[in-house]
């Protein structure tokens, strides 16, 4: 019989991948075994203004491991960043980790590691992760929200990342969309329309996540909270709490909504802090399939399987598919 012979891409997806989430003030280093498990092997502050001293971390700390185990002396390295990059070109943006803005981000450190390197932006990887072996497991079309600090989202088609022009696709976060008021309990309430760090005025990113909760109650009530505070006094049955959740759940539902039917998702995975908080994302999902063109009984917006970890689950499965 002739001799069995195994590719290079075969032997990666036989074998354990660098993973790193790389944050504009901690970057984290982990093998992901081909099942999707991580072992978590190093921690260190982010050379975020230093493309030299950034690329010579990531040197160092993969030395320090592969050093140890010869199996992934030449592993493939994948990243999952902050920031986004151009599927065409390659070239990263981030505003987070100004280092890497204007390279070309996995060539140039292909070069620097000697090893494959995978990058994307960390909502997709998220996103990926979920689709594959997450809460969105099962499912052809994946949307994944993330409601963090701001808003951000991915979009997954059969197992792959769909990456448009830009590598923006999926970020839901941005455009001049919000509604100017909201209607409560027969109260006409005005929202204004404040300003985003995009440049423009009126994004999700402004009022959906935690800042943004934190933005409607001060403008709602004149009090300034940070939103743990105003979460668990809404679980507390708080009037204000109550109101300023109640205009959040409505100017996030519209364009949640819309979303889904651009998209044709059969499920949102919610990332982020505020998935942490099951009842809201359960009082959301109410609301979102209240507005969807296709009705369905079952839960529609759940909460992600994963949290800190998914970047690097997500990262990892996009260098397999590679």
């Amino acid at each position: 019989m002739p001799e069995s012979v195994t590719s290079p891409h075969e032997a990666a997806n036989q074998a354990a991948i660098y993973t790193a989430d790389i944050g504009g003030s901690f970057m984290r280093l982990a093998a992901c075994a081909p099942d999707g498990s991580l072992t978590l092997l190093a921690k260190q502050p982010t050379p975020a203004h230093d493309w030299t001293q950034f690329a010579d971390a990531l040197a160092d700390m993969l030395a320090a491991h592969a050093h140890a185990d010869t199996a992934r002396h030449r592993a493939p390295l994948a990243l999952s960043i902050a920031g986004l990059i151009d599927p065409l070109d390659g070239v990263a943006f981030s505003a987070n980790l100004p280092c890497i803005t204007g390279r070309r981000l996995a060539s140039e450190l292909r070069a620097r590691l000697n090893r494959d390197v995978y990058a994307a932006n960390d909502a997709d990887c998220l996103a990926l992760a979920e689709a594959v072996s997450g809460a969105g497991a099962g499912h052809r079309v994946v949307f994944a929200a993330v409601l963090g600090t701001g808003v951000g989202g991915a979009l997954v088609a059969d197992g792959r990342l769909i990456r448009g022009a830009g590598g923006v696709t999926g970020e839901w976060g941005h455009g001049p969309i919000v509604n100017t008021q909201c209607v409560i309990d027969g109260e006409t309430l005005p929202v204004p329309r404040f300003a985003c760090g995009c440049g423009q005025s009126g994004c999700v990113d402004t009022i959906g996540g935690a800042r943004g909760i934190e933005r409607l109650h001060a403008h709602l009530h004149g009090q300034a909270h940070d939103s743990r505070a105003i979460l668990t006094a809404w679980q507390q049955g708080d009037a204000a709490a109550t109101r300023t959740l109640e205009v959040w759940r409505e100017l996030v539902a519209d364009p949640l909504a819309a979303v889904v039917n651009v998209t044709g998702a059969s499920v949102v995975t919610v990332g982020g802090g505020l998935a942490s908080v099951s009842a809201l994302i359960a009082w959301l999902d109410r609301a979102v399939r209240a507005r969807v063109l296709y009705r369905r009984e079952r839960a529609l917006v759940v909460p992600g399987r994963y949290r800190d970890e998914g970047g690097l689950i997500g990262a990892a499965w996009l260098a397999r598919q590679a």
